[in-house]
Formats: C-alpha cells, sequence, structure tokens
C-alpha cells in the first residue's frame, strides 16, 4: 500500500496498510524533507513527536522516533499521549522544524493515522505532503531502526496552559461557578479540558476519562449519536454546558443547558460574533465551502470580509497566518482563532464556549436565539454515504457531465467544482457533494433558509443516492481507452 496523505494526514487500518513497516517509510521520508529545508546548517533539524490514545499509538511513534533519530534529527518525544492542538503549539513554541502525529482523529477504532505538520504547527500544505510521498514511494526495501538512539521525552502541558490563560477570559469562567459535563471520549483531552475547568472554580462531572482504544464502541467524535450519556448528564446534573472533544482534541463537541446538541455550524457563529464583541476587531473570517452561511450575515454586519476556503483545515491555517482573521472554521467540528495556531483546538474552543455563557450571564440557548433572532437562522445538514468505487464514479460523472440546472425546486445560480461539486440556488441555499479525504464516505453538506427547504433538499440528496446505486445501467461513466 502506498503512503497518501489526505485533508488531515496519511489515514489507514492498522495491520493493513497502517504497519510498521509503513510507519517508518514515512518516517524516512520525513526526515529526509526536514533535513532538505532546515534553515540552519549549525544544529541538527528538530522534530516534535506526539500521539494519540489508541492501540499501538505509543510503539508507531517510537518507531517513527527512532527513524528520524538514525537520520540525525533530534527527536522530542511527548512523555504522554498529546492532543493535537497541544502538539502544534510546542512546534511554534520551540521553532521545531515540524512535527509527526500518530493520530487518526475521529475515525473508528481500527484506523490509525500519522500527521506531519511543518515548522508553522499547522497541517502540511498539498505541496508538502506530495514531497513527502514521493519520498516515500522511492524507498525500497525495509527501513531499519538503530539498536541504540537518543530520545528526548518533554511535558508540553505547562507552556499550553500558560498560552490558553492568555487567550481565555479564565477569570470570568471562575466567577461564574460553571457546572460542567466534560466527556474526553477516552482520548487526549483528558487533564486539559477538565483540569483547566477545575482550577477555574467550574463544577466538572468527567466522562470516558479511561483509555479505552475501542472508545466504547463508537468512533471517538463528538457527534450528537456518540455523545448520548453527555446529553442525559447534562440533564441529570442540571448543568450549564456539556463539553466534549473527540480522541485527538482538536474537535469539539457542544450542549447547552436543555441537553441540546449544538452543530459546529452554530457553535461557529457563536463565537464569531463574541469575539467580535470581546476581542480586536479584524479585518477577515474564514470557513470552508461546507460550513454555514450565518457567517457571512454577521460578518456583512460588521464589515467583517469572508475568506471561503476548500475543506481541509490546512486552508484555514493559511488565513490564520495571515494576521489578520479573528476565526477560522469547519463544519466539520474545528476552529481555532487569532494569535493561536493555525490548527484545530478543541479545547480552546470549548473554554471559548464557557467564556462567552460566563461573560454574558445568560444561557446558551438564550445567546442562540438572540443570534437567529438578529441574522435570522439557517439550516444546514450533513449526510455521509458509502459507495463502492463503481458508485461513486458514476455519481461523480454524474455531476460533471449533467449537473443540475435546478435542486429541490430552486435555480441553480453557480456552481463551484474547486473542492467536489457545490451548487449554490437562487434562494441562497446551498448543496455541495464531495468525497471524503479522510474516510471512505461521500459527503453530502447542505444548507437552507426554511426547515421545509432543508427537507427539500435531504429528498433531493436521497433520491440522487437512490439513482446512483440503484440505476446501474443507466448512470455510469464511459470506459477509459
Amino acid at each position: 500500500m502506498s503512503i497518501k496523505f489526505g485533508t488531515s494526514g496519511w489515514r489507514a487500518v492498522m495491520a493493513d496498510g497502517f504497519t510498521f513497516s509503513n510507519v517508518r517509510k514515512a518516517a524516512q521520508a520525513i526526515a529526509g524533507y526536514v533535513k532538505a529545508h532546515h534553515s540552519s546548517n549549525r544544529t541538527p533539524p528538530v522534530v516534535i513527536i506526539g500521539h494519540d490514545t489508541r492501540f499501538n499509538s505509543r510503539e508507531f511513534a517510537l518507531a517513527a522516533a527512532r527513524v528520524l533519530c538514525a537520520n540525525g534529527v533530534r527527536v522530542l518525544l511527548t512523555g504522554r499521549d498529546a492532543p493535537t492542538p497541544v502538539i502544534s503549539f510546542q512546534v511554534v513554541r520551540k521553532q521545531a522544524d515540524g512535527a509527526i502525529n500518530i493520530t487518526a482523529s475521529h475515525n473508528p477504532p481500527e484506523y490509525n493515522g500519522l500527521k506531519f505538520s511543518p515548522s508553522h504547527g499547522g497541517p502540511a500544505e498539498p505541496e508538502v505532503t506530495k514531497e513527502i510521498e514521493k519520498r516515500a514511494a522511492g524507498i525500497k526495501g525495509e527501513v531499519e531502526e538503530p539498536l541504540k538512539c537518543r530520545i528526548e521525552e518533554f511535558d508540553p502541558r505547562r507552556e499550553y496552559f500558560a498560552r490558553i490563560k492568555e487567550l481565555v477570559n479564565l477569570p470570568a469562567i471562575k466567577k461564574a461557578r460553571l457546572k460542567v459535563v466534560v466527556d474526553v471520549m477516552h482520548g487526549t483531552g483528558r487533564g486539559y479540558l477538565d483540569r483547566i475547568l477545575k482550577e477555574n472554580g467550574c463544577n466538572v462531572i468527567l466522562l470516558n476519562d479511561n483509555l479505552d482504544p475501542l472508545f466504547g464502541g463508537h468512533p471517538p467524535e463528538p457527534a450528537k449519536e456518540n455523545i448520548e450519556k453527555m446529553l442525559r448528564e447534562v440533564k441529570r446534573h442540571r448543568a450549564d454546558l456539556g463539553l466534549g472533544l473527540d480522541g485527538d482534541a482538536d474537535r469539539f463537541g457542544i450542549v447547552d443547558e436543555n441537553g441540546r446538541f449544538y452543530t459546529p455550524d452554530e457553535v461557529i457563529s457563536l463565537l464569531f460574533k463574541h469575539l467580535i464583541e470581546t476581542r480586536t476587531r479584524l479585518p477577515k473570517v474564514a470557513r470552508t465551502h461546507s460550513t454555514t452561511t450565518l457567517i457571512d450575515r454577521i460578518a456583512a454586519r460588521y464589515g467583517i470580509e469572508v475568506v471561503e476556503t476548500p475543506i481541509g483545515f490546512k486552508y484555514i491555517g493559511e488565513v490564520l497566518m495571515t494576521g489578520e482573521c479573528i476565526i477560522g472554521g469547519e463544519e466539520s467540528g474545528g476552529l481555532s482563532i487569532a494569535n493561536h495556531v493555525p490548527e484545530k483546538d478543541g479545547i480552546l474552543a470549548c473554554l471559548l464556549v464557557a467564556e462567552m455563557v460566563a461573560v454574558r450571564g445568560k444561557k446558551l440557548s438564550a445567546i442562540l436565539n438572540e443570534i437567529y433572532r438578529e441574522f435570522g437562522r439557517s439550516y444546514p445538514g450533513k449526510l455521509n454515504v458509502r459507495l463502492t468505487d463503481d458508485q461513486k464514479a458514476r455519481l461523480l460523472y454524474v455531476l460533471k457531465s449533467r449537473p443540475p440546472k435546478d435542486i429541490a425546486g430552486s435555480k441553480v445560480v453557480k456552481l463551484d467544482t474547486t473542492d467536489g461539486y457545490k451548487f449554490t440556488l437562487a434562494d441562497s441555499g446551498w448543496v455541495l457533494i464531495r468525497p471524503s479525504g479522510t474516510e471512505p464516505l461521500i459527503r453530502f453538506h447542505f444548507e437552507a433558509m426554511t426547515a421545509a427547504k432543508q427537507k427539500k433538499l435531504i429528498k433531493y440528496c436521497e433520491d440522487l443516492i437512490h439513482a446512483i446505486k440503484t440505476q446501474v445501467n443507466e448512470v455510469h461513466p464511459p470506459e477509459e481507452d
């Protein structure tokens, strides 16, 4: 199996594509890349290595560390599993040449992955991953690990906590004395989000802080269907908030005082307005193609430019690195803010929600209702569909050769093929259809301005899926020569 990087690193099923042999090859390729791009000849390049809580992640990280050491790279290994945003922050703080993070983030437990971050701390750009892929493809035979090597371990927590203190109004949280249910989903966020909240006056009910490589039997993603216990516990304890993290703590899941799950679209919109009101106003906000246009309506009110990017936080990170972007987010549950790392930070997102509730002195549901009254409500949605390779090919062929002129009774006024197929509709709704860059799925994203129109968009997507799956002889791409 060749090593291919998607929207967020290289991921594969363990013992199938993700093996020690392939991890060593990837590490060898990264060592070559780092040495070729190292800015100083006087000191060896430095790479930080961390990992999540998945089966064998520590052992994969050690294998990668030994290969880098054998190539003359100085390795700083986290003493235990560490959140992705913490590793990213340490790359910037220590002025390292990059980081290797052994993680499959929110993927199912049978997966593992390797993410490389260059010296800026964010996800690697396509040109970087292409070079690494090329170097890996050129490796013949096995990459050997040295019998002896010097790997330096370090604890990344103290400096990250200090940075959070600079970014979040912790005194306001402490004064509010919030009761919070925290679900770390058996992942790297334990001892980070819960500790910060406890140290700042919150009554924390902590869930799933034990190590479990099976993640309780479901993917470690804080989506509504995976956090049913948190929903119940918020209501049972009459908590102010429920705050959840995915397996590597770069994604967030938010629940209000009524046990209602908030979509990432809602959270990003809420925090965007909160940051406008409480931070130095910057001229830009960044969102991906698949993220709500509620952000656009808020931005228009305050004269802020919206930068719409392809899907993948690396593109959001590029905008954040300009220093002109107040917040960047994506509907899959990732965000970061100005003066922080160009990488998703679920810990920061959860703390900013707690800050917003504390500063406003209102329940989260009341704050959301204020947003909707002022800017109007949007009705976004998403369907994830597994198709065979043949079905996927037929779908993409149909979209390319016969794109719809109208969808669910609304005229298509714009087609954007930058990342998949995004159809903008005359009534301000839209539909985006694209292959996933992290899982074997086709993702259908959509947004309507009314609940009734949302149902029509859902039906349109479901009908298209049904047609692709059943009309084998009616829609299929031509055979290649």
